[in-house]
Protein backbone atom coordinates (compact mmCIF):
# COMPACT_ATOMS: atom_id res chain seq x y z
CA UNK A 1 0.00 0.00 0.00
CA UNK A 2 2.82 2.38 0.91
CA UNK A 3 4.58 1.68 -2.41
CA UNK A 4 1.39 2.37 -4.37
CA UNK A 5 0.82 5.53 -2.39
CA UNK A 6 4.37 6.76 -3.00
CA UNK A 7 4.03 5.99 -6.72
CA UNK A 8 0.79 7.95 -6.83
CA UNK A 9 2.46 10.92 -5.10
CA UNK A 10 5.36 10.78 -7.58
CA UNK A 11 2.97 10.81 -10.51
CA UNK A 12 1.11 13.82 -9.07
CA UNK A 13 4.39 15.69 -8.46
CA UNK A 14 5.57 14.98 -12.01
CA UNK A 15 2.29 16.21 -13.43
CA UNK A 16 2.48 19.40 -11.38
CA UNK A 17 6.05 20.04 -12.55
CA UNK A 18 5.04 19.35 -16.16
CA UNK A 19 2.07 21.73 -15.95
CA UNK A 20 4.20 24.45 -14.33
CA UNK A 21 6.81 24.15 -17.09
CA UNK A 22 4.12 24.23 -19.78
CA UNK A 23 2.51 27.31 -18.23
CA UNK A 24 5.87 29.10 -18.11
CA UNK A 25 6.62 28.22 -21.75
CA UNK A 26 3.14 29.35 -22.78
CA UNK A 27 3.58 32.69 -21.03
CA UNK A 28 7.00 33.18 -22.63
CA UNK A 29 5.51 32.48 -26.07
CA UNK A 30 2.47 34.72 -25.64
CA UNK A 31 4.10 37.66 -23.89
CA UNK A 32 5.69 38.82 -27.16
CA UNK A 33 2.30 38.88 -28.88
CA UNK A 34 0.94 40.95 -26.00
CA UNK A 35 3.84 43.40 -26.21
CA UNK A 36 3.27 43.70 -29.97
CA UNK A 37 -0.41 44.48 -29.34
CA UNK A 38 0.50 47.06 -26.67
CA UNK A 39 3.00 48.79 -28.96
CA UNK A 40 0.48 48.85 -31.80
CA UNK A 41 -1.81 50.97 -29.59
CA UNK A 42 0.87 53.56 -28.79
CA UNK A 43 1.95 56.69 -30.64
CA UNK A 44 5.46 57.44 -31.89
CA UNK A 45 6.12 59.78 -28.96
CA UNK A 46 4.98 57.19 -26.42
CA UNK A 47 7.17 54.52 -27.98
CA UNK A 48 10.19 56.82 -27.84
CA UNK A 49 9.48 57.70 -24.19
CA UNK A 50 9.93 54.12 -23.02
CA UNK A 51 8.24 50.80 -22.29
CA UNK A 52 4.86 50.33 -20.65
CA UNK A 53 2.87 47.10 -20.16
CA UNK A 54 -0.51 48.83 -20.55
CA UNK A 55 -2.23 49.56 -23.91
CA UNK A 56 -2.62 53.16 -25.02
CA UNK A 57 -5.39 54.93 -26.94
CA UNK A 58 -3.89 55.25 -30.45
CA UNK A 59 -5.12 51.94 -31.87
CA UNK A 60 -7.62 53.49 -34.28
CA UNK A 61 -5.15 56.19 -35.33
CA UNK A 62 -2.43 53.63 -36.09
CA UNK A 63 -4.97 51.42 -37.89
CA UNK A 64 -6.07 54.27 -40.13
CA UNK A 65 -2.45 55.28 -40.67
CA UNK A 66 -1.65 51.76 -41.81
CA UNK A 67 -4.60 51.60 -44.21
CA UNK A 68 -3.78 55.01 -45.68
CA UNK A 69 -0.02 54.50 -45.76
CA UNK A 70 2.06 55.31 -48.82
CA UNK A 71 2.61 51.56 -49.21
CA UNK A 72 -0.34 49.33 -50.30
CA UNK A 73 -0.39 47.25 -47.10
CA UNK A 74 -3.71 45.48 -47.73
CA UNK A 75 -2.69 44.62 -51.29
CA UNK A 76 0.64 43.42 -49.95
CA UNK A 77 -1.13 41.10 -47.54
CA UNK A 78 -3.23 39.63 -50.35
CA UNK A 79 -0.06 39.15 -52.39
CA UNK A 80 1.62 37.40 -49.47
CA UNK A 81 -1.40 35.16 -48.90
CA UNK A 82 -1.43 34.13 -52.55
CA UNK A 83 2.30 33.40 -52.73
CA UNK A 84 2.48 31.64 -49.35
CA UNK A 85 -0.66 29.53 -49.90
CA UNK A 86 0.35 28.40 -53.40
CA UNK A 87 3.92 27.64 -52.30
CA UNK A 88 2.82 25.69 -49.21
CA UNK A 89 0.20 23.67 -51.10
CA UNK A 90 2.45 22.75 -54.03
CA UNK A 91 5.46 22.12 -51.80
CA UNK A 92 3.65 19.69 -49.49
CA UNK A 93 1.87 17.87 -52.33
CA UNK A 94 4.90 17.27 -54.53
CA UNK A 95 7.21 16.58 -51.59
CA UNK A 96 4.77 13.90 -50.45
CA UNK A 97 4.63 12.53 -53.99
CA UNK A 98 8.43 12.37 -54.15
CA UNK A 99 8.55 10.64 -50.77
CA UNK A 100 5.93 8.17 -52.01
CA UNK A 101 8.07 7.34 -55.06
CA UNK A 102 11.21 6.79 -52.97
CA UNK A 103 9.25 4.78 -50.41
CA UNK A 104 7.32 2.44 -52.69
CA UNK A 105 9.51 1.95 -55.76
CA UNK A 106 12.70 -0.11 -55.70
CA UNK A 107 14.95 1.10 -58.53
CA UNK A 108 18.72 1.13 -58.93
CA UNK A 109 19.24 4.88 -58.48
CA UNK A 110 16.96 5.04 -55.43
CA UNK A 111 19.68 5.56 -52.82
CA UNK A 112 21.58 7.94 -55.08
CA UNK A 113 18.44 10.02 -55.64
CA UNK A 114 17.75 10.13 -51.90
CA UNK A 115 21.33 11.20 -51.16
CA UNK A 116 21.24 13.88 -53.86
CA UNK A 117 17.98 15.36 -52.57
CA UNK A 118 19.31 15.52 -49.02
CA UNK A 119 22.60 17.04 -50.23
CA UNK A 120 20.67 19.94 -51.78
CA UNK A 121 19.70 20.98 -48.24
CA UNK A 122 23.32 21.99 -47.64
CA UNK A 123 23.22 24.71 -50.34
CA UNK A 124 22.11 28.12 -48.94
CA UNK A 125 19.64 30.15 -50.98
CA UNK A 126 21.95 33.17 -50.96
CA UNK A 127 24.68 31.23 -52.79
CA UNK A 128 22.50 30.71 -55.85
CA UNK A 129 20.85 34.14 -55.77
CA UNK A 130 22.97 35.73 -58.52
CA UNK A 131 22.47 32.88 -60.98
CA UNK A 132 18.78 32.75 -60.07
CA UNK A 133 18.28 36.44 -60.84
CA UNK A 134 20.18 36.15 -64.13
CA UNK A 135 18.05 33.15 -65.14
CA UNK A 136 14.65 34.72 -64.41
CA UNK A 137 15.77 37.98 -66.06
CA UNK A 138 16.57 36.12 -69.30
CA UNK A 139 13.22 34.31 -69.02
CA UNK A 140 11.38 37.61 -68.53
CA UNK A 141 10.02 36.61 -65.11
CA UNK A 142 11.02 39.67 -63.11
CA UNK A 143 8.04 41.25 -61.32
CA UNK A 144 6.29 37.89 -61.47
CA UNK A 145 5.15 35.45 -58.80
CA UNK A 146 6.32 32.37 -60.71
CA UNK A 147 9.93 32.62 -59.42
CA UNK A 148 8.54 32.81 -55.88
CA UNK A 149 6.16 29.84 -56.15
CA UNK A 150 7.68 27.29 -58.52
CA UNK A 151 11.15 26.97 -56.86
CA UNK A 152 9.44 26.50 -53.49
CA UNK A 153 8.09 23.16 -54.76
CA UNK A 154 11.58 21.65 -54.48
CA UNK A 155 11.95 21.55 -50.69
CA UNK A 156 14.41 18.84 -49.56
CA UNK A 157 13.67 19.41 -45.87
CA UNK A 158 9.94 18.89 -46.43
CA UNK A 159 10.65 15.79 -48.51
CA UNK A 160 12.89 14.34 -45.79
CA UNK A 161 10.19 14.88 -43.14
CA UNK A 162 7.56 13.29 -45.37
CA UNK A 163 9.82 10.34 -46.15
CA UNK A 164 10.50 9.64 -42.48
CA UNK A 165 6.82 9.91 -41.59
CA UNK A 166 5.76 7.76 -44.53
CA UNK A 167 8.16 5.00 -43.47
CA UNK A 168 6.24 4.70 -40.21
CA UNK A 169 2.62 4.96 -41.39
CA UNK A 170 2.40 3.70 -44.97
CA UNK A 171 2.63 -0.07 -45.12
CA UNK A 172 3.52 -1.69 -48.42
CA UNK A 173 0.64 -4.11 -47.75
CA UNK A 174 -1.81 -1.26 -48.34
CA UNK A 175 -0.09 -0.29 -51.58
CA UNK A 176 0.03 -3.89 -52.83
CA UNK A 177 -3.62 -4.43 -51.92
CA UNK A 178 -4.63 -1.33 -53.85
CA UNK A 179 -2.61 -2.48 -56.86
CA UNK A 180 -4.28 -5.89 -56.76
CA UNK A 181 -7.66 -4.14 -56.76
CA UNK A 182 -6.64 -2.44 -59.99
CA UNK A 183 -5.99 1.07 -58.72
CA UNK A 184 -3.45 3.17 -60.62
CA UNK A 185 -0.42 4.70 -58.93
CA UNK A 186 -1.83 8.21 -58.92
CA UNK A 187 -5.09 6.98 -57.42
CA UNK A 188 -3.22 5.00 -54.77
CA UNK A 189 -1.23 8.09 -53.88
CA UNK A 190 -4.27 10.38 -53.66
CA UNK A 191 -6.69 7.91 -52.04
CA UNK A 192 -4.38 5.86 -49.79
CA UNK A 193 -1.12 7.70 -49.10
CA UNK A 194 -2.37 11.27 -48.72
CA UNK A 195 -5.05 10.51 -46.08
CA UNK A 196 -2.47 8.68 -43.98
CA UNK A 197 -0.09 11.62 -44.31
CA UNK A 198 -2.54 14.27 -43.06
CA UNK A 199 -0.69 15.06 -39.81
CA UNK A 200 2.66 15.43 -41.60
CA UNK A 201 1.08 17.45 -44.42
CA UNK A 202 -0.57 19.79 -41.90
CA UNK A 203 2.71 20.35 -40.05
CA UNK A 204 4.71 21.01 -43.21
CA UNK A 205 1.94 23.18 -44.68
CA UNK A 206 2.15 25.40 -41.59
CA UNK A 207 5.94 25.55 -41.79
CA UNK A 208 5.85 26.18 -45.54
CA UNK A 209 3.22 28.90 -45.24
CA UNK A 210 5.09 30.69 -42.46
CA UNK A 211 8.45 30.40 -44.26
CA UNK A 212 7.07 31.86 -47.48
CA UNK A 213 4.99 34.42 -45.60
CA UNK A 214 8.09 35.75 -43.81
CA UNK A 215 10.34 35.46 -46.86
CA UNK A 216 11.94 38.82 -47.58
CA UNK A 217 15.11 37.95 -49.48
CA UNK A 218 13.72 36.54 -52.74
CA UNK A 219 10.68 38.87 -53.13
CA UNK A 220 12.96 41.87 -52.54
CA UNK A 221 15.13 40.74 -55.46
CA UNK A 222 12.33 39.76 -57.84
CA UNK A 223 9.51 42.26 -57.20
CA UNK A 224 9.97 45.93 -58.11
CA UNK A 225 6.42 47.18 -58.68
CA UNK A 226 4.70 48.40 -55.51
CA UNK A 227 1.41 46.66 -56.32
CA UNK A 228 3.16 43.28 -56.58
CA UNK A 229 5.31 43.45 -53.46
CA UNK A 230 4.65 41.13 -50.54
CA UNK A 231 4.06 42.27 -46.97
CA UNK A 232 7.62 41.73 -45.57
CA UNK A 233 9.02 43.94 -48.32
CA UNK A 234 6.46 46.68 -47.63
CA UNK A 235 7.11 46.53 -43.87
CA UNK A 236 10.84 46.91 -44.52
CA UNK A 237 10.12 49.95 -46.72
CA UNK A 238 8.04 51.47 -43.92
CA UNK A 239 10.93 50.94 -41.51
CA UNK A 240 13.42 52.49 -43.93
CA UNK A 241 11.31 55.57 -44.61
CA UNK A 242 12.50 59.09 -43.89
CA UNK A 243 12.69 59.79 -40.13
CA UNK A 244 10.22 62.67 -40.34
CA UNK A 245 7.66 60.40 -42.04
CA UNK A 246 8.52 57.31 -40.02
CA UNK A 247 5.93 56.26 -37.42
CA UNK A 248 6.85 53.25 -35.29
CA UNK A 249 3.26 52.89 -34.08
CA UNK A 250 2.10 52.26 -37.65
CA UNK A 251 4.94 49.78 -38.15
CA UNK A 252 3.90 47.84 -35.04
CA UNK A 253 0.28 47.91 -36.21
CA UNK A 254 1.34 46.58 -39.62
CA UNK A 255 3.36 43.77 -38.01
CA UNK A 256 0.40 42.85 -35.78
CA UNK A 257 -1.86 42.95 -38.84
CA UNK A 258 0.49 40.59 -40.69
CA UNK A 259 0.31 37.92 -37.98
CA UNK A 260 -3.42 37.19 -38.29
CA UNK A 261 -3.27 35.08 -41.50
CA UNK A 262 -0.57 32.89 -39.94
CA UNK A 263 -2.72 32.33 -36.84
CA UNK A 264 -5.76 31.50 -38.99
CA UNK A 265 -3.78 28.96 -41.04
CA UNK A 266 -2.49 27.34 -37.86
CA UNK A 267 -5.98 27.10 -36.33
CA UNK A 268 -7.33 25.47 -39.50
CA UNK A 269 -4.51 22.96 -39.99
CA UNK A 270 -3.96 22.13 -36.31
CA UNK A 271 -7.24 20.17 -36.36
CA UNK A 272 -5.75 17.86 -38.98
CA UNK A 273 -2.64 17.39 -36.85
CA UNK A 274 -4.65 16.26 -33.83
CA UNK A 275 -7.25 14.29 -35.79
CA UNK A 276 -4.70 12.61 -38.03
CA UNK A 277 -2.74 11.11 -35.16
CA UNK A 278 -5.31 8.32 -34.90
CA UNK A 279 -4.83 7.41 -38.56
CA UNK A 280 -2.48 4.62 -39.49
CA UNK A 281 -1.89 1.67 -41.73
CA UNK A 282 -1.71 -2.03 -41.03
CA UNK A 283 1.47 -3.63 -39.73
CA UNK A 284 3.69 -5.64 -41.97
Amino acid sequence: MNENKSKGINIVVRRIIAYVVLVILTVLCLVWFYLLFVNSTRSKGELISGFTPLPSTHFIKNWNGMLHSTQPIVRGMLNSVFVAACSAALCTYFSTMTAYAIHTYRFKARKAALTFILAVMMIPTQVTALGFIQLITKMGLMDNYIPLIVPAIAAPATFFYMKQYMDSVLSMSLVEAARIDGAGELKIFNRVALPLMKPAIAVQAIFGFVANWNNYFTPALVLKEEELKTLPVLIAELRNADFMKFDMGIVYMTIAFSIFPVIIVYLILSKNIVGGVTLGGVKE
